[in-house]
């Protein structure tokens, strides 16, 4: 893997991490660069592992933006609901 395209995920899995926590705000949310960033990372991984497994996506493709920003919702609700059962300390 490139710098550039290094750089690229890190540029996209932070947009999407802001989307994801200005859709479902809450006192729990993950905040700063780095978290957001892993959000939306984490919602991309999260979004290509369930389409490539529905069979959406081929093995070598990845989650397009929207995906990458649906996946981190996902991964923010499972944060909250976490949090919310104590089970991590937000």
């Amino acid at each position: 893997m490139s710098f550039g395209g290094l750089l690229w995920i890190i540029v996209v899995g932070f947009i999407a991490g802001l989307i994801a926590r200005w859709l479902a705000p809450g006192p729990n949310n993950p905040s700063g660069f780095i978290l957001t960033t892993i959000l939306g990372i984490a919602g991309a991984f999260l979004a290509t592992l369930i389409g490539q497994s529905i069979g959406h996506y081929g093995p070598d493709q990845g989650a397009g933006f929207i995906m990458a920003t649906i996946g981190a919702v996902v991964v923010l609700f499972i944060w909250n609901r976490l949090v919310a059962s104590g089970v991590i300390k937000g």
